[in-house]
């Protein structure tokens, strides 16, 4: 492979932060002399820069799975902030791999996570500054394959023909054997079709190519809005789970970075899946079935991986770590072996109850930054079409415990134009807050009361795939803004302050979230006319994506807003995540009559559909706790 450095080096200083191009950080994985060149290759990128890319845990996980494989290896890359792209693009310089500053090119295998929808745009700006053409149909025999992966590929028609294959569901087995399927067939001389048919055979694999797109009318006769036109592609692409998780090490080799990124620590997953429900989530849906990890599992790789990184604070990490039914021993656990070093055990968030404030405490020493509860809507109503199994006692307790421990600020998630959603709901969040903030007023002595702090922050509502709320749409940006308004001038609270997400942005989330393969061309368009970086403020361009909406001729506004009947065929339905769609189905209807429903992991089965499809078993926390 080239080495790009003496290239790149010269244009270093004119980077704002050249550390992120230097590579050589600590726990880095290199080539050697004695290494096979012929061994098969993996680039694996995360499309925005070093300080969020780094953070990942799916790419460090990919990359430390192919790693292991004997016969392959894989390195990183994540995109150069747009100015450095500029310069790049300039001087002729194509993006290239950290470990090697090798070509993304010379790789066997290019593989892209697709971590949430602002950063569709960077997927064309990745492609376009390695040198590899835009649509898969455009690669001749020497480019890369182009795999995409992660939380946006449950609905992959938007990126389809930017990409080979996409691995949908968990990589730690699927990735490597899409990498030595690739590899082995590059070196035999097979060509890209034969390629591709090899790794369509394999779980979990959707080979877009291998797929046509049908009108409505086929669409509806068949069930599916792509059909596959060769033998080896699957109607429907299942996804792959890695049962071997719970027994797995939590130490994940990882890379100490120069830079400070944005979650700089030791992350260890200590459970994977959620079957809390929420109707909102997708992450609640696709990441079941539940699995944890054991206690000595935990304890110990959080032990090991301080020791060898030198980290100062080690995160927890799941959907839901207070979940864990180990959780009080795990903490109690890390808390004794950790005293006196000044190193901070954290949780990503707290569960909304007085036991998730327990187990804060048990990790804030004396650091009494902030807590972060999801109430996510104002009003009990509401709380019940989402299946947000809370009341606002739930949250009045959180709040008291934690200000009689010594908390004084807090932040309260809330989501605006959920479905259902009323002017009523909405002012229930300023009354919801206002009282919260008495509740917290009430739990400290007087002469502290000046020192409480209490914000919101509210998130537009984007309906995702393979949730119960996929058939929603989206209210329009100016709806948005006025009820963001309405929320604003409800509040009297001066102690009390509000942020929101900009609605321009999140409606670019929900159109490519819920579009079919029309969004590919609308994404192009888009990128052509300046996209990219779209999740930075300073760089959201709207216009472009207005522009490119009308050189595509594509309707955003129905993609984005139009409510989809429950048997209209959607553009994803080809995908399944293992819960089925008459469980999504039904538990629309049941949002619609405010029904709510347990999760499954504390007691009976609530008939998702993904035990028998995928051939797993829940095991419950009754069962975990022996």
């Amino acid at each position: 492979m080239q080495d790009l450095w003496p290239r790149l080096a010269p244009l270093l200083p004119q980077a704002e932060r050249p550390v992120r191009y230097i590579d050589h950080e600590f726990g880095a994985v290199h080539r050697t002399p004695e290494d096979d060149p012929n061994d098969y290759s993996l680039c694996m990128v995360y499309p925005d820069t070093y300080e969020l890319g780094q953070a990942n845990q799916a790419v460090r996980i990919l990359v430390n799975a192919v790693n292991a494989r004997p016969g392959m290896f894989a390195e990183r890359a994540f995109l150069p902030a747009p100015a450095f792209g500029d310069v790049m693009r300039a001087e002729g310089l194509p993006l290239f791999s950290l470990e090697s500053c090798a070509p993304l090119g010379e790789f066997d295998v290019v593989g892209i996570t697709l971590p949430h929808e602002l950063a569709a745009a960077n997927v064309l700006e990745t492609l376009d500054l390695a040198g590899i053409p835009l649509r898969a149909e455009n690669r001749t025999e020497s480019d890369p394959f182009v795999i995409g992966g992660g939380p946006c590929a449950y609905n992959p028609e938007p990126y389809a023909p930017f990409f080979d294959l996409f691995s949908i569901g968990e990589g730690e087995e699927a990735v490597p054997e899409l990498v030595e399927c690739i590899g082995r067939g590059r070196r035999q001389g097979k060509s890209r079709k034969q390629i591709l048919a090899d790794c369509a055979r394999i779980g979990g694999t959707y080979v877009p190519t291998f797929y046509e797109e049908l009108s409505d009318e086929e669409a509806a006769e068949c069930g599916f809005r792509v059909r596959p036109i060769e033998d080896c592609a699957p109607a429907v692409v299942d996804k792959r789970v890695f049962e071997g998780f719970a027994e797995s090490s939590a130490w994940e080799p990882c890379i100490v970075p120069f830079a400070d990124l944005v979650h700089d620590r030791l992350n260890v997953e200590v459970l994977r899946g959620c079957s809390r429900g929420c109707r909102f989530c997708q992450a609640g849906m696709t990441y079941r079935p539940v699995r944890e990890r054991s206690a000595d599992n935990i304890v110990e790789s959080a032990l090991h991986g301080l020791k060898v990184t030198g980290y100062d604070e080690v995160s927890l990490t799941s959907l839901s770590t207070t979940d864990h039914s180990q959780i009080e021993q795990i903490l109690k656990r890390l808390d004794e072996e950790l005293q006196g070093t000044g190193i901070r055990v954290s949780i990503p968030s707290q569960r909304l109850d007085s036991f998730g404030v327990d187990m804060a405490e048990l990790v804030a020493g004396q650091k009494r930054g902030g807590l972060t509860f999801a109430p996510e809507a104002g009003t009990q109503r509401l709380r019940d079409v989402i299946n947000k199994n809370v009341t606002e006692d739930d949250l009045f307790n959180a709040l008291t415990a934690a200000c009689k421990a010594g908390w004084t600020r807090a932040k309260l998630y809330f989501m605006i134009g959920l479905p259902t959603e009323t002017d009523d709901d909405i002012k229930g969040i300023a009354s919801l807050t206002q009282r919260a903030f008495d509740c917290m007023k009430k739990a400290v002595p007087p002469e502290q009361r000046g020192r409480l702090s209490l914000s919101i922050s509210c998130a537009l509502f984007v309906p995702k795939p393979q949730t119960p709320f996929q058939w929603d749409g989206q209210i329009p940006p100016e709806e948005a803004l006025r009820r963001v308004n309405l929320l604003r001038h409800s509040i009297k609270y001066r102690a009390i302050r509000v942020n929101w997400h900009s609605p321009d942005s999140s409606f670019v989330e929900a159109v490519m979230s819920r579009g079919g393969r029309e969004c590919a061309n609308l994404l192009e368009e888009a990128f052509k006319r300046g996209a990219r970086f779209d999740a930075w403020t300073e760089h959201f361009n709207e216009e472009a994506w207005r522009e490119g909406a009308r050189a595509a001729g594509v309707d955003v506004q129905a993609i984005a807003q139009r409510q989809f009947g429950l048997d209209e065929v959607l553009p994803w339905q080809h995908i399944s995540c293992g819960v089925s769609l008459g469980f999504l189905r039904k538990d629309r209807e049941r949002a619609e009559k405010e029904e709510t429903l347990q999760d499954c992991s504390f007691g009976t089965c609530t008939g998702c559909g993904l035990c028998p499809q995928l051939d797993v078993e829940v095991i419950t926390q009754e069962e975990r706790l022996g």
